[in-house]
């Protein structure tokens, strides 16, 4: 677990939905396959930050809650949701730590988009899981490569990753830093914490990803900047510099300013809580 510090994210909020790779087109309609959705029950995003998954999911479900403690991703994800006209979300700042209390079940699905690893994460499935009702699922939602095949590019050169991180550390230094202090090492996978829940062994299914995803040059930058690693307030007065290298950089890459991003497919892993005899 990384004890909460809230200057994780100060300043991502803004980059996070224009940086960040979209999960694949079929999510809905595959976890509706799935699980069975049918419109009716609860939904709880946990960690959902800027609602991207809060947003997306919510017209399948009665209620949707959106639980996270940074409140400026709190406040973007009920600025889209408004825009969008999707009125059944409720927004709550709390640890995923403080469930049940901060938002009480019970939950047909509880989610946790690329998020779980930042919070006791074995603590968390367990309170989750008494939150859910009989039957209910908790889905970890992630980008995967590996393992995966790889579609034929688009034609695009990709992003210089290699190279952005290499500035990234010029400017911040090694090891990476996250909030006040360093970014922590993962060792584990969640299926290692999950299997020890009384959730037991989960299961993993896939949606394809988006194979010719192009993005340009200040999505890319986005995305770095809405990172816990290179968040904008990690730059100090130097963030200005760093853009305009980041810039620099990707003008020289490519041409007409366009990158193909391949993030691998969305990778579901499910947990469920079986129904009562």
């Amino acid at each position: 677990m990384v004890p909460y510090d809230p200057t994780i994210y100060k300043g991502a909020a803004a980059h996070y939905r224009a940086g960040r790779p979209a999960y694949s087109p079929q999510l809905e309609a595959v976890l509706a396959a799935e699980l069975g959705l049918d419109g009716t029950g609860r939904l709880l995003d946990g960690g959902c930050g800027p609602g991207i998954l809060t947003v997306r999911l919510a017209p399948l479900f009665e209620e949707a809650v959106g639980l996270d403690p940074d409140p400026d991703m709190l406040a973007e994800g009920r600025r889209v949701a408004d825009q969008r006209g999707i009125p059944n979300i409720r927004w709550v700042q709390a640890l995923a730590e403080e469930l049940p209390a901060a938002a009480p079940g019970p939950y047909r699905l509880v989610t946790f988009g690329q998020s779980l690893h930042w919070t006791d994460e074995a603590h968390v499935a367990e309170a989750v899981y008494d939150m859910l009702e009989p039957g209910g699922t908790l889905a970890l939602i992630v980008h995967t490569v590996e393992g995966r095949p790889e579609p034929p590019g688009p034609g695009h050169p990709r992003i210089p990753h290699a190279e952005i991180k290499a500035l990234v550390a010029q400017y911040l230094g090694s090891p990476p830093r996250v909030g006040q202090g360093l970014a922590p090492v993962r060792t584990h996978r969640f299926e290692d914490v999950l299997v020890r829940t009384r959730f037991g062994s989960p299961r993993a299914i896939f949606a394809p990803g988006i194979p010719d995803l192009l993005r340009d040059s200040e999505s890319v930058l986005s995305g770095y900047l809405s990172m816990a690693t290179s968040a904008p307030h990690l730059f100090g007065d130097r963030a200005d510099d760093f853009a305009g290298d980041v810039r620099e950089l990707l003008a020289a890459r490519s041409p007409d300013g366009l990158f193909w991003d391949w993030p691998g497919d969305t990778e579901m892993i499910l947990a469920r809580k079986p129904h009562r005899a």
